[in-house]
């Protein structure tokens, strides 16, 4: 999600582009606490520069197989949006991004159609469907779309023969679930009532399993980036008797209010400001929707995550649907005189 927002902050300008950053750089409280692990990684992903770099860095850690990595930064645009004339070497400044045309006003329904197959295409058919029908409308002119992909082995994989069913209390009663179960040597740390647990996973990946002693909504919010960090520091590789669901999550979340809480609102306003963009003063943001995949079993996991930032014209008139598909009366007649040419009867073109 942050690389999509970072993407969207380098064409906006003023309060839309200084409250992009301020939530990216997790100078607010709550910015930090919903974000900042995201920001993070998005510092790490420039660093590494691009999707290719980085699948270089996961593979020289670990032999064997190395982990299946795709992602992709695409802007949409319709081919008639005014662009800046310095678009494209904002563009150039951000790794492995591209363009793509959709004809949003044309034809919505095509662009959805066209946005979508690229996403599913970056993430394995796990989000075949990023943008719900209806989510593109005559209106929009651009998308900002992020995609993520990332599949990897677990270096020491459950045994099958192992996994039974087991309780599960949730908030709403226990439920009997399909859970996992091994005996190694792992990273493991207990601070502030928190326990941590690291699955090591090919080329220098790991799953970390965050334990409350308590309950999860009285103590989340204790979780920040300081505290991860303590862990961190505090885990040592010591013998682990884990039992773990295995998990197969699919969260769709519409961002719009989270992002106004948080404090980004103008660029869902009419003081927006993309003129890095485009020259257009009409463009805001109209939607922005996350969807986000996670599976995980005895061998592995595999995730996907995706997010659409619709880009619309505030003002756009709603064109009016006319679609002549029945019997009609056609007429050829001069304006000013009001003399009718041709009169015709329409009933089998």
């Amino acid at each position: 999600m942050a690389s999509a927002l970072g993407f969207a902050s380098h064409f906006a300008r003023g309060d839309t582009a200084s409250e992009l950053r301020l939530l990216l750089l997790g100078n607010e409280s709550k910015a930090r606490s919903k974000f900042q692990f995201e920001a993070d990684f998005l510092e790490q992903l420039r660093h590494l520069q691009s999707a290719s770099e980085l699948r270089s860095k996961l593979s020289e850690n670990e032999p064997g197989e190395s982990p299946t990595l795709a992602v992709s930064n695409t802007l949409w645009l319709w081919d008639g949006l005014q662009l800046n004339q310095g678009f494209s070497e904002i563009l150039a400044n951000w790794p492995g991004s591209s363009v793509e045309i959709a004809p949003f006003v044309d034809d919505p329904e095509e662009a959805r159609r066209r946005i979508n197959a690229d996403v599913a295409s970056t993430t394995r058919d796990l989000i075949p469907e990023l943008i719900s029908p209806g989510g593109i409308e005559s209106n929009t002119v651009a998308s900002i779309v992020n995609a993520l992909y990332l599949k990897a082995g677990w270096l020491s994989p459950f045994s099958s023969s192992r996994t039974e069913e087991a309780d599960f209390f949730t908030p709403s009663g226990k439920r009997r679930v399909a859970t996992m179960h091994q005996s190694e040597r792992l990273g493991y740390a207990a601070q502030d009532d928190w326990q941590l647990v690291a699955l090591p996973a090919a080329g220098g990946l790991e799953a970390l399993i965050l334990l409350p002693g308590g309950k999860l909504a009285d103590q989340e919010s204790t979780m920040d980036v300081s505290l991860l960090g303590d862990l961190l520091a505090a885990k040592q590789d010591v013998q682990v008797r884990l039992s773990i669901p295995k998990l197969e999550l699919d969260v769709r979340t519409d961002l719009g209010e989270v992002l106004r809480d948080l404090g980004v609102r103008t660029m869902f306003s009419p003081h927006a400001d993309f003129s890095g963009l485009s020259d257009d003063p009409r463009i805001y943001v109209s939607d922005v929707v996350h969807q986000a995949v996670l599976k995980v079993d005895e061998k592995g996991f595999e995730g996907a995550a995706a997010i659409g930032m619709s880009i619309a014209l505030m003002g756009w008139e709603e064109p009016v649907v006319v679609q002549v598909d029945r019997p009609f009366l056609f007429l050829v007649r001069h304006v000013e005189t009001g003399v009718v040419y041709f009169y015709a009867r329409v009933v089998e073109p």
